[in-house]
């Protein structure tokens, strides 16, 4: 399993229902949205991208998308470890809807989702093989109740020929996550794709390059790794 995601979304009810309905959308509005959501940073617009690849935008940049009733934001700044902790503005701005928040790092087996009801945190989980479970807060969703029942053991089988432990988790972290991305979000990444799964190669994301002006240069951080 090789996906990443880190990726907001603000929904006025069911996340993949409303995402079946959706159509193109507005730049103007989309643009007014980020404006919000970054207030007093640098937004240009760029080249987009799609829900199914753009849920990992490269660093510095964001694809977004305003739709009535449901509005999705991919930047990997929302990949926080403890997703209790995502900035109060932007669990502001899901006052009287529901606000999505999925994260996953393939390299180091890391997952995080979480899910606010009217800016009221009901439910997040953060875990990964080398930190262990770094949050859990609220009551396991329906989709996982399998994996901390023992039903879905991870897979993985240490080489024969080194002495390693077996795998640190009851479960595997991206197998949740994938399931976490169709239940709230009503896709995958990776995986055989449902029946009722969303196309979502074909709903288009605008692209934005997003910098803090109070924030490091790009270029320094880079030059600094």
């Amino acid at each position: 399993m090789g996906a990443k995601t880190g990726f907001l979304v603000y929904a006025d009810g069911d996340v993949p229902g409303l995402l079946r309905e959706v159509g193109t959308a507005d730049l103007e509005r989309t643009a007014g949205m980020m404006r919000r959501l970054y207030p007093g940073w640098e937004i240009e617009e760029s080249k987009g991208s799609n829900l199914w690849s753009g849920v990992y935008p490269p660093e510095g940049t964001a694809y977004a998308a305003s739709w009535p009733g449901v509005e999705v934001v991919g930047d990997q700044r929302v990949m926080i470890d403890a997703p209790s902790e995502l900035p109060e503005h932007l669990v502001a701005a899901s006052a009287g809807r529901r606000l999505v928040l999925h994260a996953m790092h393939s390299v180091v087996d890391w997952l995080a989702f979480a899910v606010w009801e009217d800016g009221r945190l009901v439910r997040s989980l953060s875990l990964s093989p080398d930190s262990g479970v770094i949050e859990n807060i609220g009551e396991p969703l329906p989709f996982e109740l399998p994996y901390w029942a023992g039903d879905r053991p991870a897979d993985v089988i240490p080489w024969p020929d080194e002495d390693e432990e077996p795998y640190p988790l009851p479960f595997h972290p991206l197998e949740l996550g994938e399931d976490a991305l169709r239940a709230l979000c009503g896709f995958v990444r990776e995986g055989r794709p449902e029946p009722d799964d969303i196309d979502a190669g074909t709903i288009r994301l605008h692209g934005f390059r997003v910098r803090d002006p109070h924030g490091p240069d790009p270029a320094e951080r880079e030059a600094a790794l």
